[in-house]
């Protein structure tokens, strides 16, 4: 409408008194009268003017597959009783719908769709049209050619695969077109969830391609989801991690849901049965928003000072696991318990992101990595939620969001799982640590390192059984002649440290296979094995002796302390720990008694040593 001139002529009243001599007002007013008559004469051709046409969707042989959305055009249907035959009758009820392409929000009543059709050329056209979208529960799809029906079909995800004219995963009915024939392609859809439609017609061989390219994206989604599956499953059987347990659940819930989404149960897994078609998608939510729950709960429960976020997590899983077994038993609508999950969904990444956001405060990768899958889930369940109530279009991206999402945060509580794993597998190694401390220090004499008696018996045990005639074991009870006079003399520091110089110089003259233990204050145990005959023995026992001729250097004190050896072999002498022992200190003390600085062995002849106090 060209209203944009009137202000140019407007102005040109202000010359008209010179050219013409009317008054200035009378001018004015002229050019207003003149105005509001263009107005109104546009506005009659406005009104006049004939609706826009429906635009027709062409066709070609070879032409490669076109989303029929814009040449829709769509009628509701609130009441559910319309048929063909009214719909017929009635073409101008039809209007451009409102909203995005493809998507036309969640709703209760039945949509009619329109769409024109003609072929180009003159050849014939074996077409098909696909809605790739397989959630819709009743799609009855009409051909129509001069006002008659010529093919028909009744589709959706709740009609029994085998009634399906075509095989695939959504929605999709052969179209055979005559060259320069007009037809009118006429959809009929109603579902309980989010009415999404993305409109594809074409040469059924064209499309078929691109039916096989989405279920290879779907069977690598499937295969990697499996993978995860029995990855987890097999890292909890073997290692008892009740995380990686709880992982599984996630992948199973996550991939089940995704696997009713795109249509690939009912294609491959569960067939014709009702009941899983209606039914898993629900219950593949509320398992991952429970599996969510318990995942979370354990990945931060360490982070925590007390067990009431464990509890919480506890009780919010328990919640979900009561909810979806009253779905299951036909206890809640499927639109129900979508509300449900809406709800429930997001609960487990809320409560949790506090506590990631204080862990990523601390530079903690396990807060960071949760902040990423909650930014992925976020963005990926609003895409999803956007697109389920009709504000963004139905195309490769919208629909795939959610599936790409759930990806990325398998993907990334993998990483969280590692993370956890390596955090228990360092708590293990520190208590690892810790108890090998422990066990060391009861079994180790503090002051020289040695094995203390017990360090002695566990040995002992050890190598008893492996003695033989030809592999003797010798057991030397040795015991320091003048050390009390060192203790009284010089005092116990210098007494500590002459026991660590002998400890050292026995050291110098013994195998590193042999073992030296203390036993006592001044009492030393030597245990050999493998020796060939007890003449080695006894020159062990030998060498020994000669190692205390020399004095020791303790400081400024050069000190001499002699040594009393008494020992006993194995299997020769007796095959048991504790009588072997006694023996070797029955030795000993016979030793004692006949001078000191000796070498003694107790082939069972000597008097066992009296008992001290």
């Amino acid at each position: 409408m060209p209203a944009f001139a009137f202000p140019a002529a407007s102005a040109l009243p202000g010359t008209w008194p010179a050219s013409t001599g009317r008054p200035w007002r009378h001018s004015l007013a002229q050019g207003l009268w003149l105005q509001w008559l263009l107005l109104a004469c546009c506005w009659a051709c406005l009104g006049a003017a004939p609706a826009r046409a429906q635009p027709v969707l062409w066709l070609q042989a070879g032409a490669h597959p076109v989303p029929a959305w814009p040449y829709v055009q769509m009628r509701s249907d609130p009441s559910l009783k319309l048929d063909m035959r009214q719909i017929l009758a009635q073409p101008g009820a039809f209007e451009t719908p409102e909203g995005k392409a493809g998507s036309l929000g969640v709703r209760t009543d039945a949509v009619w769709l329109r769409v024109p059709l003609q072929v180009l050329g003159h050849q014939p056209v074996i077409g098909a049209v696909n809605i790739d979208y397989a959630l819709l529960n009743e799609v009855d799809t009409y051909l129509v050619h001069r006002g008659e029906i010529v093919q028909h079909a009744m589709l959706g995800n709740l009609q029994p695969l085998a009634r399906r004219p075509l095989l695939w995963r959504t929605p999709a009915m052969d179209l055979p077109l005559e060259p320069g024939e007009r037809y009118e392609l006429y959809i009929r859809l109603r579902t309980g969830g989010g009415m999404i439609a993305p409109l594809f017609i074409g040469e059924k061989r064209l499309l078929d391609p691109r039916m096989l390219g989405e279920q290879m994206v779907q069977g690598i989604f499937v295969g990697l989801a499996a993978c995860l599956l029995v990855y987890s499953l097999s890292q909890w059987i073997t290692l008892r991690q009740r995380l990686f347990f709880y992982y599984g659940l996630l992948v199973l819930g996550s991939g089940g849901f995704s696997i009713q989404f795109f249509g690939i149960g009912g294609q491959f897994l569960w067939g014709s049965s009702h009941w899983l078609e209606v039914h898993m998608g629900s219950l593949c939510g509320f398992l991952g928003a429970m599996a969510s729950f318990l995942f979370m709960g354990h990945v931060l429960d360490a982070a925590q000072a007390d067990r009431r976020f464990l509890r919480m997590m506890h009780g919010g899983a328990l919640l979900t696991g009561v909810l979806g077994l009253g779905f299951a038993f036909g206890l809640m609508t499927v639109r129900t318990a979508m509300t449900v999950l809406g709800i429930l969904g997001p609960m487990p990444s809320l409560f949790s992101v506090p506590l990631a956001l204080r862990q990523a405060r601390r530079g903690d990768p396990l807060g960071y990595t949760l902040l990423f899958s909650w930014a992925a889930y976020l963005v990926a369940a609003v895409t999803l939620g956007l697109l389920v109530h009709g504000k963004l279009p139905a195309n490769i991206w919208t629909l795939h969001a959610f599936q790409a999402g759930a990806v990325l945060d398998m993907l990334l509580f993998m990483r969280m799982l590692g993370l956890r794993t390596a955090a228990l597998r360092l708590e293990a190694q520190r208590a690892s640590r810790e108890r090998d401390a422990m066990q060391s220090l009861a079994h180790t004499d503090p002051l020289t390192g040695l094995p203390n008696r017990r360090g002695l018996d566990k040995a002992l045990k050890a190598a008893l059984p492996r003695s033989r005639p030809e592999g003797l074991l010798a057991l030397y009870l040795l015991d320091l002649d003048d050390f009390k006079p060192v203790n009284d003399n010089y005092g116990h520091d210098v007494g500590d440290r002459l026991l660590v110089a002998v400890t050292a110089r026995l050291r110098d003259h013994l195998r590193s296979s042999d073992t030296v233990a203390r036993i006592g204050g001044d009492e030393f145990v030597v245990m050999a094995s493998d020796l060939p005959s007890p003449e080695q023995a006894h020159e062990l026992g030998c060498t020994l002796l000669d190692a205390f001729r020399t004095p020791f250097q303790v400081g400024p004190y050069e000190l001499r302390v002699g040594l009393t050896v008494g020992y006993a072999l194995a299997p020769l002498d007796a095959a048991e720990a504790a009588t072997l022992i006694k023996m070797a200190d029955a030795a000993m003390y016979s030793g004692k008694n006949s001078g000191r600085f000796c070498l003694r062995r107790n082939t069972g002849h000597l008097a066992p040593a009296p008992a001290t106090a």
